[in-house]
């Protein structure tokens, strides 16, 4: 009898639900399920750029002391306005708050301000994930405080976040904000698209080569497994040509939040991938422009 081929057990051993080691990796990595990423990636770089040339450079403002911890203001001019917090993606390892701008002027032009985060990148932090979560909730906090130099009403802040992102949009969802001294409600409403929801098959995949997941940080920045926290509604957006993973962390999470008894909704957007799917905030008719404006009850202008 034949001794089995160590190469062909691994290639069919399930690792994840009936995933096996590669099936795993490659639903955590976006070229195999959207060739098109750098062209996609490249139109939001330009598109932000156009959208300063109509509106003009946005207020750039400091959250805390590294270079990183800013964020950039597009105003609507428009005292007491409400604000939407963007939490931009790049699987925690790239992208930076200019190159996510092309949705400002949807926002602007509605009567919103938008704010675009930047925040270190994983790889610059040793791995460590906690880092990027600790910055963002500054960055949140900060807001919060400061909604009146800014223009704003802070209590119409609302929150909207892509991919890795959508993850630290829904970090932001679940943090419990007494010791920042914020309100629970600190946000009003909410849309995250195509997130991760929880780190335990992220960990098991190819991403743990550049991420130091610990059992600490796989649980603690779970916003799936800290929902009492949860305070505001939440729409999930998901495309249906997204990896097997990304859909399903969008339908489990919302499936979790329906079982605690809290508000979310759930939209799939037929024939849209990970990217192409983003690129549609930047529009009144899009798919994630559109459902944006109605939670914030803003009309296009």
């Amino acid at each position: 009898m034949a001794a089995p081929d160590p190469a062909r057990t691994q290639a069919t051993t399930k690792v994840w639900l009936d995933l096996t080691q590669t099936g795993l990796d490659d639903a955590y990595d976006q070229t195999k399920y959207a060739p098109n990423m750098q062209q996609v990636l490249a139109r939001f770089a330009s598109k932000s750029e156009a959208v300063r040339g109509r509106l003009g450079a946005p207020k750039r403002f400091s959250y805390g002391s590294s270079a990183v911890e800013g964020l950039d203001l597009y105003s609507s001019g428009i005292p007491n306005s409400p604000l939407v917090v963007y939490v931009h993606g790049g699987a925690w390892r790239t992208g930076i708050a200019k190159n996510h701008a092309y949705a400002a002027e949807l926002f602007v032009r509605a009567g919103c301000h938008f704010v675009v985060l930047d925040f270190v990148n994983v790889v610059d932090a040793g791995g460590n994930l906690s880092v990027m979560a600790d910055q963002v909730r500054r960055a949140l906090a900060w807001t919060y405080a400061n909604a009146v130099t800014l223009g704003a009403d802070r209590g119409r802040i609302y929150l909207c976040g892509h991919s890795s992102g959508a993850h630290l949009g829904g970090v932001l969802l679940t943090t419990d904000w007494s010791p920042y001294d914020l309100p629970h409600e600190v946000i009003k409403g909410s849309l995250l698209t195509s997130g991760i929801y929880d780190l335990k098959a992220p960990r098991l995949s190819a991403r743990n080569a550049y991420m130091n997941f610990t059992d600490t940080i796989e649980h603690e920045l779970s916003p799936q497994r800290h929902l009492a926290h949860l305070n505001c509604p939440l729409t999930l957006v998901y495309g249906s040509l997204e990896s097997p993973e990304f859909q399903r962390q969008s339908v489990d999470f919302a499936a979790a939040i329906q079982a605690m008894g809290k508000s979310v909704r759930i939209l799939k957007a037929e024939g849209y991938n990970h990217f192409e799917l983003a690129e549609t905030l930047a529009s009144p008719n899009g798919f994630l422009g559109g459902a944006m404006l109605e939670i914030l009850g803003c009309e296009p202008r």
